[in-house]
């Protein structure tokens, strides 16, 4: 039994494909982040963000929180923030979906939309100035430790134990970057010879949530050490894969979740055998308003 919301964060399904896979050879799983109370992996990252903020002291429920996200990270932030009575404003560009501002605002949050022309990176913008001309304290899972280290204490752990030790690759997209740099942190200090595979869109490719950053925006907790390979994807690959996700497998997913699950359909094509395992970040009705599923 739970206690509360917050302890159904993590112990997320690890599903074994059944028709996508190409390869009888290579064992293909995904591991289904949809499952968190918020619908993404990003609970996990909030969580423990806000968590350890209050336990150090850098913030209390007199501050006034902000953070700019492209929607999933937002959504948990506004869920847990509400959970420990915390006012938040959430900054994102402004063709965000509006099944990811409602929610936002459904669980109390502030949120605050952004020119679209000038992406996340506008939105990060705004929320920095608000930090340093109006006393705002930033959350900033793109330079927070704490972001990747509960990746470090659970997601990792998790794919560990559910493969039995048996993992040869881990893929995942690339966002702020917490959950490959935490994984993999913790799955390398199990076996070092685990590949880690990022999943990046190609040049010109938009895809939510995942980005290849311009230097001056990219992650501070990316450490390129961490990941052995990077596979790019283009967008009509990630839209054909997050749809034969939900027709062949029934996992209803976001774009982001098919960019990886294509990464991983063409790198186990590329195997004589192993374990592969992919984030699917999180859940499909999130984008119901956009042209994904058209």
């Amino acid at each position: 039994m739970s206690h509360s919301l917050l302890d159904t964060i993590g112990n997320t399904p690890l599903v074994l494909s059944k028709n996508i896979n190409p390869n009888p050879n290579v064992s293909l799983y995904f591991k289904i982040e949809g499952h968190n109370p918020g619908g993404s992996v990003k609970d996990r990252a909030a969580l423990n963000m806000i968590k350890a903020g209050l336990e150090r002291g850098d913030f209390n429920s007199n501050s006034k929180l902000i953070e700019a996200t492209s929607g999933n990270t937002g959504i948990a932030l506004a869920m847990i923030a509400g959970l420990y009575g915390l006012d938040i404003e959430l900054v994102m560009p402004e063709n965000s979906t509006k099944e990811r501002i409602q929610t936002m605002r459904a669980y109390g949050a502030k949120v605050t939309l952004t020119p679209a022309d000038v992406g996340i990176e506008g939105a990060r913008d705004y929320a920095e100035n608000k930090v340093k001309e109006e006393g705002f304290y930033m959350i900033n899972q793109f330079s927070n430790n704490d972001n990747w280290k509960a990746h470090y204490q659970s997601t990792g752990p998790e794919i560990w134990h559910a493969t039995h030790g048996n993992i040869t690759h881990f893929v995942s997209s690339m966002g702020t970057t917490g959950t490959i740099m935490g994984t993999s942190t913790f799955l390398k200090e199990k076996n070092s010879k685990i590949q880690i595979v990022g999943v990046q869109p190609s040049d010109d490719a938009k895809i939510p949530g995942i980005r290849k950053w311009p230097l001056a925006y990219l992650p501070k907790i990316f450490d390129a050490k961490k990941v052995d390979s990077v596979l790019e994807v283009n967008e009509l690959e990630a839209v054909e894969m997050t749809k034969r996700l939900a027709k062949e497998e029934g996992i209803f997913a976001g774009m982001s979740s098919g960019g990886a699950a294509a990464a991983a359909v063409r790198l186990a094509q590329t195997l004589e055998n192993g374990v592969i395992v992919s984030i699917v970040c999180d859940r499909g009705d999130r984008y119901l308003s956009s042209d994904l599923f058209l």
